[in-house]
């Protein structure tokens, strides 16, 4: 057996908890990379929403799609993913399946932009409003810089607190790993 790293092991959670057809919101779209695989994932007929404050991250990600052939299932939004309530009770979206975040900064960016815990357990407030039942929201959470350590410990100190009749939050990790190596949260609603 071999053990999966944080994104492939987090692909792999939302590759069992996503239909074709399906609505997904990728919180951070940063290089895309997350986008094109859950463009890939809900197929033609579904549709990914993708997040991002940065016209850079929207760019690199759109231009992705497009080489891809991908971007006509994908509406990206230049905007905190704090606002995903509002997309979707403005735009009548079908409700979301499941969500991922890749926190931190835009890798080969402005590393002083980054995620916070403030927007971003706003976000996971709203999504659990909008899953369904056994719906799952996967954050991966790189805590090798300042904001992201404030990040972890406010992400850790909230997701431990939801009630577990309401949703189940698993954490994985490799524990031997040096210099901070980032680790997955997936939080499934009952």
């Amino acid at each position: 057996m071999s053990l999966y790293d944080v994104i492939p092991f987090a692909h792999h959670l939302l590759a069992r908890a996503i239909t074709p057809g399906d609505t997904v919101v990728d919180a951070t779209v940063g290089n895309g990379h997350d986008t094109l695989f859950l463009a890939e994932t809900v197929g033609s007929d579904g549709q990914v929403i993708g997040f991002d404050i940065q016209q850079e991250a929207i760019r690199n990600t759109s231009e992705r799609l497009e080489k891809e052939q991908l971007h006509e299932q994908v509406i990206l939004i230049k905007d905190s993913h704090a606002s995903v309530g509002d997309v979707f009770r403005k735009n009548d979206n079908p409700p979301p399946t499941a969500a991922i975040f890749n926190l931190g900064y835009l890798p080969g960016s402005d590393k002083t932009i980054v995620t916070n815990s403030k927007s971003t357990i706003t976000a996971i407030n709203q999504l659990l409003k909008l899953l369904p039942k056994k719906g799952l929201i996967v954050l991966i959470i790189y805590h090798g810089h300042k904001e992201g350590k404030k990040e972890r410990d406010d992400l850790l100190s909230f997701t431990s607190t939801l009630d577990q009749q309401q949703v189940l939050v698993a954490r994985y990790e490799f524990s031997n790993r040096k210099n901070h190596p980032p680790f997955l949260l997936a939080i499934e609603k009952q």
